[in-house]
């Protein structure tokens, strides 16, 4: 089980990289700052266990949570970041279990990512 658990960490901080990395020509700088949170929701009996969140390549990791969910601290992203991002692992207890991760701007959700399984990774980005 704790290498299932590797692997998942290593799958969720690889997405993380792959999408703070995006080459997509339409990202474009925010002209302004933003308040910007994330927020993870997984399924009873589920247990959240890894979290990486950040922006424009500047990440924080929460490891050994429990529980779940999980709400990353509130945290203001400067003008001229591109985007911000984050990815949860957690464990189901069966393969109808789900994780779903959210991102808030400036208090609104902007989009969402889920998971579903015994082995749970959700990342969810934002393109200012």
């Amino acid at each position: 089980m704790k290498l299932l658990k590797n692997y998942a960490f290593l799958a969720l901080l690889l997405s993380l990289v792959f999408v703070a990395c995006s080459k997509d020509d339409d990202n474009k700088p925010s002209s302004s700052s933003h308040k910007v949170y994330f927020k993870a929701v997984a399924s009873t009996g589920s247990s959240i266990s890894v979290a990486v969140w950040g922006y424009d390549g500047k990440t924080t990791t929460a490891s050994s949570l429990s529980g779940t969910t999980w709400t990353s601290p509130e945290f203001e992203v400067p003008a001229g970041t591109i985007i911000a991002n984050a990815a949860v692992s957690a464990t189901g207890v069966n393969a109808s279990s789900t994780l779903k991760l959210q991102v808030f701007v400036d208090g609104e959700m902007k989009d969402e990512g889920s998971s579903s399984g015994e082995i749970l990774s959700a990342s969810v980005s934002h393109s200012f």
